[in-house]
């Protein structure tokens, strides 16, 4: 409570000072008449607290103007109840407009074409409605339009060439509507998130968008031909591209390892040398085996760069020979490497990382290796085998066939999507806390995960967040920069990598369980100009006491959750705040995040107990459970 006083008197100050330093502007009337027009002329099953007589900048739902109120800045009408075409002159007339949400109504209609009169819009959200016709022709008028978000419509024609002119477009969502036609080569650098698919969209993927994954152009006619990434090793590594998933072995050649085995062609037989290394089970670690799998060459040399050192319980039997001859397609590609889907020829299949920028030395890259090689745990994803040479560093994972929680979140969305619900990604966040405070418990608590992102989380086979990629910052003599949506989950005082410490993992933490709670990627910018950047857009959010705003939509749809969503925002939000010291320990956030749905079983079970009669059946994936066992 003295907390919550201490905050209300902050607050209070600072409005107070800010009143006595900016001034607080006339009622901006012009902008205010726009509105109630807006709000005359379309249809809302939903009660709007807009009387003329009150303060649009103070009272009104869903607006928020700026420091001096004096003009309308954002209009955040999420779920409404507003139906029917958005008027004409009536929003067009707000031109201070920098954010448009009208998500998730029943709006109808072509796109207003009055919207072009909006030169400040940077941020507009218009998806799962019902608006049809063309996209607009033209694009460019909004210089600063940053996001764009029309997803789950009935659009149809073609995506405009114009928005290539978008130089601060960051997020572009499309999919779900019937566009048809070539998609335009969107040359845009600042881009970061893309989705096209389930459209009508024919032709090749241009080569601009080909950095993009495949699912962002699902459910189209579109080729999409990516090109072989380079090697190591002088140019005979096959750069055709290929529309075909499957990569047969020149492919994977120059993908693993290139042209620095084929000076090894006189391999005969393979011996298999089992050495079983017997370790104590400190702090949760199990006893590992390591076995080697080299070639019989004479030569150490040869020997060295061939074997493939596995790790105890892992079932797998393949060598480096069998790797060249699987088929191999690209998941990925992170800050620290590419991940790729390897099928072995007797139906294994694996998850391969080829590491990029690696300088250390063999010897402290196996150090590390063994380091990460020997924990187990059920929230954490076990590293069965690893390979090394001069040319090549590679990781061998389990493959897990629903991808990425970055991919569950962020992939097309619609019609005959597997929603992620909120039981589901409560599971997420108690896994990968669990996984994480364990790592930080291991190596004397000098084992730091140092990239903790949506895309390094997988599911175990009970639904939990399972966390992969662990201590791979150490192994760069220098890290390189991460990508814009990977910054968005770095602590401010981490300037490289190299240097992560548990409370920047718990502020990574932190940004996931934002990203779970608003289905947003924790986008950032490059030289300082801000984008959008979750943690700050959530501050700002909760700030102004819009909190229902920040959750995903998807979200909205499930009854009886909202005090567990501001519970878990209230973790979140404590994870990310600027003070290492301040943050909660791993620990501490684990008993927080269980605490959670500890509370909502027993609330479930004394439900349950009332009704008779009822058969319980398994939790799974996408549908409420009442049960959560590792």
């Amino acid at each position: 409570m003295a907390n919550k006083l201490g905050l209300l008197f902050i607050y209070s100050a600072a409005f107070i000072i800010g009143a006595m330093f900016f001034g607080v502007g006339a009622e901006p009337a012009e902008d205010k008449q726009a509105l109630l027009d807006f709000l005359h002329n379309i249809n809302h099953s939903h009660y709007l607290n807009w009387d003329k007589s009150s303060s649009v900048c103070k009272s009104w739902r869903g607006v928020i103007c700026n420091i001096d109120q004096s003009r309308v800045i954002a209009l955040q009408l999420s779920k409404a109840g507003l139906s029917g075409p958005i008027p004409a002159n009536t929003l067009s007339l707000l031109s201070a407009l920098q954010t448009v949400n009208l998500t998730s109504n029943n709006i109808t209609g072509s796109f207003p074409s009055d919207f072009s009169q909006l030169k400040n819009l940077t941020y507009l959200y218009l998806q799962f409605n019902k608006i049809s016709g063309p996209l607009p022709s033209d694009f460019s008028v909004w210089k600063n339009l940053t996001v764009a978000n029309l997803s789950n419509n009935s659009f149809n024609g073609s995506i405009p060439f114009s928005i290539s002119n978008l130089t601060h477009l960051t997020s572009l969502v499309l999919a779900n509507n019937s566009l048809s036609g070539a998609t335009p080569d969107l040359n845009i650098p600042s881009l970061q998130d893309l989705n096209l698919a389930n459209n009508n969209l024919s032709g090749v993927v241009p080569k601009s968008l080909q950095r993009f994954p495949s699912w962002v152009f699902s459910g189209n006619n579109l080729i999409t031909a990516y090109a072989l990434p380079p090697t190591s090793q002088p140019p005979n590594h096959h750069r055709t591209r290929q529309r075909a998933k499957r990569l047969r072995e020149p492919a994977l050649l120059g993908i693993i390892i290139g042209g620095c085995v084929l000076a090894f062609t006189a391999i005969a037989a393979f011996v298999i040398v089992c050495r079983y290394e017997k370790h104590s089970g400190e702090n949760g670690q199990v006893k590992y085996q390591k076995r080697e799998v080299s070639t019989k060459n004479e030569a150490s040399e040869s020997r060295d760069k061939n074997k493939i050192v596995f790790f105890e319980g892992c079932n797998l039997a393949f060598d480096l020979e069998d790797l060249l001859r699987a088929s191999a397609e690209v998941l990925g590609k992170g800050t620290f490497g590419t991940v790729y889907k390897a099928a072995i020829e007797d139906a294994t299949t694996v998850a391969v990382k080829r590491l990029k920028d690696v300088t250390v030395g063999k010897r402290e890259f196996e150090q590390q290796m063994e380091i990460v090689g020997r924990i187990r745990h059920h929230n954490v994803a076990a590293l069965r085998a690893y390979y090394y040479s001069k040319e090549e560093k590679l990781m061998v994972y389990d493959y897990y066939e629903q991808g990425s929680v970055s991919a569950m979140l962020h992939g097309r969305r619609g019609e005959g999507r597997i929603s992620l619900d909120w039981d589901s990604r409560l599971k997420i966040a108690i896994g990968a806390a669990r996984g994480i405070a364990h790592l930080h418990a291991q190596h004397g608590g000098k084992l730091i995960h140092g990239n903790i992102k949506s895309s390094n989380i997988f599911l175990n086979h009970q639904g939990y967040g399972c966390v992969c990629d662990i201590g791979l910052a150490t192994l760069m003599s220098q890290t390189p920069p991460p990508a814009l949506r990977a910054a968005g989950y770095r602590a401010l005082e981490v300037t490289d990598m190299r240097k992560a410490t548990p409370a920047s993992d718990v502020y990574s933490f932190g940004v996931l369980l934002l990203e779970l709670l608003t289905g947003r990627s924790p986008f950032y910018a490059k030289g300082g100009e801000e984008v959008v950047h979750l943690v700050r857009w959530v501050n700002s959010v909760v700030r102004e006491e819009w909190t229902a705003e920040v959750f995903d939509v998807e979200l909205l749809r499930y009854p009886n959750i909202e005090e567990e969503m501001v519970e878990m925002l209230q973790i979140g939000m404590a994870c990310v705040v600027r003070t290492p010291d301040k943050r909660p320990k791993m620990v501490e956030v684990v008993r927080m995040v269980e605490e959670i749905r500890r509370v909502n079983a027993e609330n479930r079970s004394s439900t349950e107990s009332r009704s008779e009669g009822s058969t319980p059946t398994p939790p799974a994936i996408g549908t409420p459970s009442t049960s959560f066992p590792l």
